[in-house]
C-alpha cells in the first residue's frame, strides 16, 4: 500500500513519528545515518590526483616530454631537468585554476539549497532542506518550495504547482484524505506534496515520506545537477585555429630544420631547435588559458552576484541583444509598500521603504500624526487585524513572514505605532474566512477587550463595495449613497492611474451570540472603511542599469503577470517603455502565432498579464528576428522559455530548482542590475580572451621568425632550445593569465553587441598579431646581429641579448594588448595582477642571466649597461613605433573632423 492510500494515523505509525510533537533531534540524526542527506547525488568528480595528472595530457606536453627523454638519452641532463621543471610549474598553475573554478561552481549548490519548517522536539524550526529526514512533520504555505516528498495530513485551500512532474500548468488542489485508487500517478496523488514543486496558495502540514534520490524528482533526476562542462563556441573555433597553426608550425619547423642541416649544422642541435620551434609556434596553452579565463570570469561574476552554470553563457552574454525581464523582484523590490490611503473623503500619502516600520503620513504637503486622524487610525487598525503576515527584524533589516500584500498593510500600521503585539493583546480572533480566488476577499471575526465583536474584511475594492450598505464618512456611519459610491470609484481610478494595487477594508459589528457559519453571512451588509493603495517600488539601481543596456545596444523587455496599468507605469518610470513603445496583454498575445508575433515584436516593450506559456512564444518570435535573447524566470513553468532562450537566467532567491536547472545563469539577488553587470562581465571576458590570443600569437610569430630569418641569413641560432621553451612556458604564461583579470575598458558597455559568428581575428586583430610578431622578430634578430657583429667569438652573449630582447619586447607588448586602440589609451598600472606578472617575469629573466648556477642551463652570461641599453631600445620599438603611428593617425583624423 502506498503512502497516498494510507490514513494519517497509518502514515504516522509506519514512519514512527508524532504529528503533535514531531521527532527529536537525536532521532533525526539517527534517521539521517540510515537515509542519508536529503539531496540528489552528483556526478562523480575526478580526484585531486587525477585532476593534477590531467594537466599533462595535452599533445604538446607529450611532445615536450618525448624531447626531454631524447635529451636525457643524449646526455643533455641539464636541459632535460629544466624542461621537466618548466612543465611541472605550468601544470601546477593549471591545476590551481581548475580547482578555483570547481569551488566557484560549488556556490551554485549552496545557493540552491532551500529551507524547510519542521517540527522538532515540539517546536517549529527552520532547517536546510538537506537535513530533513523521513518522518519529519513539515509546515508549508504559499510561496514555499517543497524540499522533500510529503504526505499531506492537514491543509487549508492548499494548491501546489506540479508541472515539472505532471506537465499540467494548473495547480493541483490538495486534500488530506486517503486515496483508494491503486497505482495513481503523481498528478492524481492529491494528498501528496513532491520535492521541487511550488505551493501557490494556502497552507498545510505534511509528513516527509521520501528524501533525496528516493523522491519522485530524484527518480527522474530533474533537480540540481553538477554544472555542464560544455565546449564553448570560442573554444571550438580556437581548436580549429590550433589545428591550422599546428600544420603551419610543423611546416615552418621542417623548413628550418632541413635548411639548417643543408647548411651543415649539427643534426642534434637542429632537432632540438625544431622541437623548440614547434613548441614556440603552436599555442598549446590557448585552450587551457581560455578555460582559465572563463573560470576567472565566473569567480568575478559570483562577486557581482551572478552565478554561471554553463560556460558557454559567459561568452554568449557578450552577444545579447534583448533582455526579457520579469518585473516582480527583478525590476522591483518585491516588497509591497502602502503609499496612499483614503478613508471618509480624506487622502493621506505614506513615506518609508520596504517593510520598514518607519515612515510618515502626509495630508497634501502637511505632515500629520496618526493619533490625530481617527479615520486613518481606524483604517490602519482594521488592515492590521485582518492580516496574518508578520514583519520581523534581524540585524537592522526588516523582512516579511507571510503574504506581501498583508505585509504592506502590517508595515503601514506599524508606522502609526500599531504593533503586532497590540493586535494580539487587544483583539482575539474568533473565526477566520481565508482569502478565496472566487470571493476575492478575506474576513475575520474578532472580539475586543470590551467584549464587542466585529467582522473585519478586506479584498478587491469592487467586490467589497458590492457587499457594503453603508460607509464611514467624516468619522460617522452613513448610508452608501450614489454620491459616496461615485467618489470611492473616482479614488479607485486615481489609485489605478498611479499603478497602485488597491485593497478595500470594511467592517460590521455583530452580536456576541450571533453565529456566522459561512463567509456569505459574514461578508454582507458591511460598512465601507477605506482604501489602501500599495506598490512594489522599482529598485533604485535598475533605472541606470536599463539606460546602460540601452547605450550598449541591448533592448530591455518587461514581461509580467501584473495589470497593464501597473506594468506600464513602472516601465515608463524605469525608462524601459519609450513614448512610441507598445504594450501587449496576454489575452491579445494568445491570438497571435509565433510567425504573426514576429512581425510586430520589435515594437513591443511590455507584455502584461502573461502566463509562463506566453514567454516561450515571445522568445521564439525575438529569435526569429535574429536576436540573441536573455530570458529571466523563477517558476517551474518558466523553464521551457528559459531553456529555449540563448541565455536562460533564473532567480536565486525565489526561483524553483526546475528553473535553475534550465538556466545558464543564476542571479543570487534576483536583481536586474546584476544582469547588466553580468553582460558587462561577459563582454569583458570575451575581450580578455582576444587580448591574450593577440599576445600569445604575436609572441609565437616573433619567436619563429627570429629562428627562420637567422637560418635564411646563415647566421648562428639566436636562441637555444631551452630559451625558447622558457619564453613560451614562463614569460608567455604568467602575463597571459593576468590579462584574464584585466578590468573592462571604459567603452565596453557603449558598443553594440558583437555578432555571435564574429571571427576570432575580427576588428583588425589578425593584422595586429602579424605586424607586432614581425616587428618583435625583426628587432630581436637586429639586437642579436649587432651584438654578434661586435664580438663574433662570444655567441653566448649575443644569444643572451637576443633572449632578453625577445622577453622584454613581449612583456612591453602585453600592455599594448590591453587596448583595442593603443598602449597610450590605458593606464598601465590599472591591472595590478599584470604588473605583478610582468615584474615576476623580469625577475625570472634576471635570475637566469645573473644567477651563476642557472647560466649553464639556460646558456646565458652577464650583460653590461651598454648591452641593456641596446636591449631596451629594440624591445620598445615593436610596441611604441606601431602604437605611436596609430595614435598619430587617429589624432590627425580627429583634428580634421
Amino acid at each position: 500500500m502506498s503512502w497516498y492510500n494510507m490514513t494519517e494515523p497509518e502514515v504516522a505509525e509506519e514512519l514512527e513519528t508524532n504529528v503533535e510533537t514531531g521527532i527529536t533531534t537525536e532521532d533525526a540524526a539517527e534517521r539521517q545515518k540510515v537515509f542519508g542527506l536529503n539531496e540528489l547525488e552528483e556526478a562523480e568528480r575526478p580526484s585531486v590526483v587525477l585532476l593534477f595528472l590531467s594537466q599533462f595530457k595535452d599533445f604538446m606536453v607529450v611532445v615536450l616530454l618525448a624531447a626531454t627523454l631524447i635529451s636525457g638519452l643524449l646526455g643533455e641532463y641539464l636541459d632535460a631537468i629544466a624542461i621537466i621543471l618548466i612543465i611541472l610549474v605550468n601544470g601546477i598553475l593549471g591545476f590551481v585554476q581548475e580547482r578555483k573554478a570547481e569551488k566557484s561552481l560549488q556556490a551554485l549548490k549552496q545557493l540552491s539549497s532551500p529551507h524547510m519548517k519542521v517540527l522538532r522536539d515540539s517546536s517549529w524550526v527552520s532547517i536546510p532542506a538537506r537535513d530533513a529526514v523521513v518522518g519529519d512533520i513539515v509546515r508549508i504555505e504559499s510561496g514555499d518550495r517543497i524540499g522533500a516528498d510529503l504526505r499531506i495530513i492537514q491543509c487549508q485551500e492548499l494548491q501546489i504547482e506540479e508541472s515539472a512532474l505532471t506537465g499540467e500548468s494548473v495547480p493541483s488542489n490538495k486534500h488530506p484524505e486517503p486515496i483508494r485508487e491503486e497505482g495513481a500517478g503523481p498528478g492524481d496523488q492529491l494528498n501528496m506534496g513532491f520535492m521541487g514543486t511550488l505551493v501557490t496558495k494556502g497552507k498545510g502540514i505534511g509528513i516527509v515520506t521520501a528524501t533525496g534520490m528516493n523522491t519522485e524528482m530524484g527518480k527522474i533526476a530533474h533537480l540540481i545537477q553538477t554544472a555542464d562542462t560544455l565546449e564553448t563556441p570560442l573554444q571550438h573555433r580556437l581548436e580549429q585555429l590550433g589545428k591550422i597553426l599546428i600544420a603551419a608550425a610543423l611546416f615552418l619547423t621542417a623548413i628550418v630544420v632541413l635548411l639548417g642541416i643543408f647548411q651543415g649544422r649539427d643534426v642534434y642541435d637542429m632537432f632540438l631547435a625544431g622541437v623548440s620551434l614547434a613548441v614556440a609556434a603552436i599555442p598549446e596553452g590557448l585552450p587551457a588559458i581560455v578555460t582559465i579565463a572563463l573560470a576567472i570570469g565566473m569567480q568575478k561574476m559570483i562577486k557581482r552576484r551572478a552565478i554561471v552554470r554553463k560556460l558557454p553563457s559567459v561568452e554568449t552574454l557578450g552577444c545579447a541583444t534583448v533582455i526579457c525581464s520579469d518585473k516582480t523582484g527583478t525590476l522591483t523590490q518585491n516588497k509591497m509598500m502602502v503609499t496612499k490611503l483614503w478613508a471618509g473623503g480624506q487622502t493621506w500619502n505614506v513615506t518609508g521603504s520596504g517593510y520598514s516600520p518607519y515612515g510618515d503620513f502626509f495630508k497634501g504637503d502637511t505632515r500629520v500624526y496618526s493619533d490625530d486622524e481617527k479615520s486613518l487610525k481606524q483604517l490602519l487598525t482594521f488592515g492590521l487585524i485582518c492580516s496574518n503576515a508578520r514583519v520581523l527584524e534581524q540585524d537592522g533589516d526588516y523582512y516579511l513572514d507571510g503574504d506581501p500584500t498583508e505585509g504592506a498593510l502590517v508595515a503601514a500600521a506599524m508606522k502609526a505605532g500599531l504593533t503586532e503585539e497590540i493586535r494580539e493583546e487587544e483583539f482575539t480572533i474568533i473565526q477566520e474566512f481565508p482569502f478565496d480566488s472566487n470571493r476575492k476577499m478575506m474576513s475575520v471575526i474578532v472580539e475586543d477587550q470590551a467584549g464587542k465583536r466585529y467582522v473585519i474584511a478586506k479584498g478587491a475594492p469592487d467586490i467589497v463595495l458590492k457587499q457594503c450598505g453603508s460607509v464611514l464618512w467624516n468619522e460617522r456611519q452613513a448610508p452608501l449613497r450614489k454620491s459616496y459610491e461615485k467618489q470611492i470609484n473616482e479614488e479607485l481610478a486615481s489609485f489605478g492611474n498611479n499603478a497602485l494595487r488597491t485593497i478595500a477594508v470594511a467592517y460590521k459589528p455583530i452580536q456576541n451570540e450571533e453565529r456566522l457559519l459561512h463567509s456569505v453571512q459574514a461578508e454582507s451588509r458591511l460598512t465601507f472603511v477605506g482604501l489602501q493603495g500599495m506598490i512594489d517600488p522599482p529598485r533604485e539601481e535598475v533605472k541606470q542599469a536599463v539606460e546602460d543596456c540601452k547605450t550598449a545596444g541591448i533592448k530591455t523587455v518587461m514581461i509580467t503577470g501584473d495589470h497593464v496599468t501597473t506594468a506600464t507605469a513602472i516601465a515608463r518610470n524605469l525608462g524601459i517603455l519609450p513614448d512610441d513603445g507598445k504594450v501587449m496583454e496576454g489575452s491579445k498575445l494568445s491570438t497571435y502565432s509565433v510567425e504573426e508575433l514576429e512581425s510586430i515584436v520589435e515594437d513591443i516593450y511590455v507584455f502584461a498579464r502573461v502566463s509562463p506559456e506566453h514567454k516561450l512564444k515571445i522568445v521564439q518570435a525575438l529569435q526569429r528576428k535574429g536576436h540573441i535573447v536573455a530570458m529571466t524566470g523563477d517558476g517551474v513553468n518558466d523553464a521551457p522559455a528559459i531553456k529555449a532562450s540563448n541565455i536562460g537566467i533564473s532567480m536565486g532567491l525565489t526561483g524553483t530548482d526546475v528553473s535553475k536547472e534550465a538556466s545558464s545563469l543564476i542571479l543570487s539577488d534576483d536583481n536586474f542590475a546584476t544582469i547588466r553587470a553580468a553582460v558587462e562581465e561577459g563582454r569583458n571576458i570575451y575581450e580578455n580572451i582576444r587580448k591574450f590570443i593577440r599576445y600569445l600569437l604575436a609572441s609565437n610569430v616573433g619567436e619563429i621568425l627570429v629562428m627562420l630569418f637567422a637560418i635564411l641569413l646563415a647566421l648562428p641560432l639566436p636562441l637555444v632550445p631551452i630559451q625558447i621553451l622558457w619564453v613560451n612556458l614562463v614569460t608567455d604564461g604568467l602575463p597571459a593569465m593576468a590579462l584574464g583579470l584585466d578590468p573592462a575598458e571604459g567603452n565596453v558597455m557603449k558598443r553594440n553587441p558583437r555578432h555571435p559568428k564574429e571571427g576570432v581575428f575580427a576588428r583588425g586583430l589578425g593584422w595586429k598579431i602579424i605586424s607586432r610578431g614581425i616587428m618583435i622578430g625583426v628587432c630581436t634578430l637586429a639586437a642579436f646581429m649587432i651584438c654578434f657583429g661586435e664580438n663574433p667569438d662570444d655567441l653566448v652573449k649575443a644569444q643572451t641579448v637576443a633572449f632578453s630582447t625577445l622577453v622584454l619586447a613581449q612583456l612591453i607588448h602585453v600592455f599594448d594588448c590591453r587596448s583595442e586602440r593603443s598602449v597610450f589609451h590605458r593606464n598601465p598600472f590599472e591591472n595590478k595582477a599584470l604588473v605583478l606578472a610582468v615584474l615576476s617575469s623580469v625577475g625570472l629573466l634576471l635570475a637566469v642571466i645573473y644567477y651563476e648556477p642557472l647560466q649553464p642551463i639556460f646558456h646565458t652570461t652577464y650583460l653590461s649597461v651598454r648591452e641593456w641599453m641596446l636591449i631596451l631600445v629594440f624591445s620598445c620599438i615593436p610596441t611604441f613605433l606601431l602604437a605611436g603611428s596609430v595614435f598619430f593617425k587617429r589624432n590627425i583624423r580627429l583634428n580634421r573632423g
